[in-house]
């Protein structure tokens, strides 16, 4: 009786992983996917992936039929595990089951995030072909930065409604991953940036910052929005510090670009002195100064304290204190010099980017918190 009893059960798992496994299938063969061939490498949208609102409004669809299968499978073994002998249970198991959709959920959130990309495709482009070199004064937010506020002003409230908040905070976390380095990268693809071109770049930055700012509450979902918001603050406080060095005067900007990115790369550094217009003749001093500065910092140095004292030998430790200080104190000047840029600007756009950065002053972010302080 039990054999028979454990054959039918065995019979039936197999039978449910089937039909859910094709039903899983079909929701993913749903999504949307990149374009491929000739013409879409030809046109530079291979792989790319475009959603239309429908688009997305059927890729949240398909999210919450992939949650639904992937929780009723799970409560069907265990109801099964309940009513059964106990020795078979460990044959009643639809964790591979919920894996397929576990994959479908995945993939048609990163397909939500990639659709979205390629909506900013247009907006990052006209960023970089703004001609930031010859602007004369600095005015309200670009027309790229409107354009990026009206593609998540229509579909971040659809995807908030439609949702869960576990995966909708999944698809913030990835939306941010993806848009705060791809609009620092997209900095150094623009031409030359003049010191008025670098302030209104900044402006729009903050306001860039202030829209991914406000998309938990677009979507009216606010639950993990303090770890958004860290992250989005983070990643756009990358964009603010190469702008930053951007409007550094040339005798400081080695010093600047150390202080504000110092995890930056000689390439980088020599492409901000490109932004800044300076000729390959200019260039090569200060690129010899910068790695000569660069590769003199290779060890930590260590602290007088930490060395057993001597009586004879306390004017050493005396010496590298100070040494210690005035490095410190040099570091401090670079960060407050930085803080001070840009601000001669009297323009009505400018105030207003006085008034974007004054929500910064509370910030705990070490150096960072310098650029935006009075």
């Amino acid at each position: 009786m039990l054999l028979g009893v454990c054959n039918v059960i065995v019979l039936s798992k197999k039978v449910f992983q089937r039909i859910l496994r094709a039903y899983a299938t079909k929701l993913f063969a749903r999504l949307p996917k990149g374009g491929t061939g000739i013409v879409a490498a030809a046109t530079g949208t291979d792989g790319q992936i475009k959603t239309s609102d429908r688009d997305e409004r059927v890729i949240c669809y398909i999210v919450n039929t992939a949650e639904y299968c992937h929780k009723t499978s799970g409560e069907l073994a265990e109801n099964v595990s309940k009513i059964i002998d106990s020795q078979f249970i460990d044959r009643v198991d639809m964790s591979e089951v919920q894996d397929e959709f576990s994959a479908v959920i995945t993939k048609a959130l990163m397909t939500l995030v990639h659709g979205l990309e390629t909506k900013f495709d247009v907006e990052i482009a006209a960023m970089t072909r703004v001609l930031w070199g010859t602007l004369e004064s600095v005015g309200d937010q670009s027309e790229y930065v409107n354009g990026i506020n009206s593609i998540l002003s229509t579909s971040i409230p659809v995807l908030g409604s439609l949702l869960s908040p576990i995966y909708f905070q999944f698809f913030l976390d990835k939306l941010a991953a993806s848009l705060g380095p791809r609009f620092y990268l997209n900095i150094y693809k623009c031409k030359h940036i003049s010191e008025t071109g670098a302030q209104q770049m900044l402006l729009d930055t903050q306001a860039v910052k202030k829209i991914l700012l406000d998309i938990p509450s677009l979507g009216r979902q606010t639950s993990g929005a303090a770890s958004y918001s860290k992250f989005v603050s983070r990643e756009m406080s990358k964009a603010e510090a190469l702008l930053k060095v951007i409007l550094s005067p040339v005798d400081s900007v080695g010093d600047t670009y150390r202080a504000l990115l110092p995890e930056g790369t000689t390439l980088e550094f020599q492409r901000i002195l490109e932004l800044k217009g300076l000729k390959k003749s200019d260039q090569q001093s200060i690129l010899d100064d910068f790695n000569k500065h660069r590769s003199g910092i290779t060890q930590p140095s260590v602290a007088p304290a930490q060395l057993p004292a001597a009586p004879t030998a306390s004017a050493a430790p005396a010496t590298t204190n100070f040494a210690s200080a005035g490095a410190t104190a040099s570091r401090e000047d670079v960060l407050t010099r930085a803080a001070a840029l840009g601000r001669g600007a009297a323009t009505t756009g400018f105030k207003r980017f006085l008034a974007l950065t004054e929500a910064a002053k509370d910030r705990k972010d070490g150096p960072f918190r310098k650029l935006f302080s009075p």
